[in-house]
């Protein structure tokens, strides 16, 4: 009787703890939801996506593989990529897709973030500029960054956010009109797959969203790292070849 005792009491214990990592488990609708913090690696670039509601499947996953990828590659310093979101709750994307935030950057402790990258959102053009806890995240960000990107309508934030008043940068071009519009003081070109003024890459997202991440890449690594990675996705990667703008200072 008594090592039965024992052996519910022990059941019980062990039954409140996830026996992987030894934390409490939440539950949610009789689901398990357990969130785990991701191990950075050190000595890479941190590369923080900032994600929302109404984000954009391709302007997300497009820089993120290619990004990922980087810790394939052999004498490099290769990338972390996270995401970033106002919640720890899952995100759903324009598309429908859920994702777990890495990191609640209203709330939570954030890692040092050595690249921005601001995917394109459904509300990107109108209530996601009013959120002044969005943008002081993004501006605050900008201070100690090495490169701030954005895809498509992301450029509408780094607008807001005030990034781009000494720059030249692009957009999704069927928006160009409309972020001159609304920035009339900013240099916003058309006929450009990417702008890389200064620390600022802002490019017109969608597929091409693959191009500007590998121009980093190759701005960081090299050319013949940059094919690497565009190969392992089958992508054609010409810098030469792709319409952009370099602004050298």
């Amino acid at each position: 009787m008594r090592y039965s005792i024992l052996l519910i009491v022990l059941m019980l214990i062990l039954g409140c703890k996830d026996s992987k990592n030894n934390q409490p488990l939440q539950e949610q609708g009789g689901e398990r939801n357990i969130k785990e913090i991701p191990i950075l690696e050190p000595n890479r670039y941190n590369v923080a996506f900032l994600i929302m509601d109404g984000t954009y499947n391709t302007e997300l996953t497009a820089p993120f593989d290619i990004f990922q990828h980087t810790i394939f590659r052999d004498s490099i310093k290769a990338m972390n990529v996270f995401t970033v979101a106002n919640t720890d709750d899952p995100i759903t994307t324009f598309e429908g897709m859920r994702v777990l935030p890495d990191f609640n950057y209203v709330t939570g402790s954030l890692p040092k973030i050595d690249i921005l990258v601001v995917p394109s959102a459904e509300h990107h053009l109108d209530t996601d500029l009013e959120d002044e806890v969005m943008l002081d995240f993004v501006r605050k960000t900008d201070k100690k960054a090495q490169f701030i990107t954005s895809h498509c309508d992301g450029a509408f934030v780094l607008a807001k956010a005030g990034l781009l008043d000494n720059v030249v940068s692009t957009t999704f071009p069927s928006d160009i009109d409309k972020m001159r519009d609304m920035f009339p003081s900013l240099d916003i070109r058309k006929n450009v797959l990417f702008v890389h003024d200064n620390k600022y890459i802002t490019s017109a997202g969608g597929a091409k969203s693959f191009e500007a991440a590998l121009y980093l890449s190759e701005y960081l690594y090299g050319k013949d790292i940059a094919k690497s990675l565009a190969g392992g996705l089958v992508i054609d990667w010409e810098l030469e070849k792709v319409p952009h703008l370099i602004i050298k200072h």
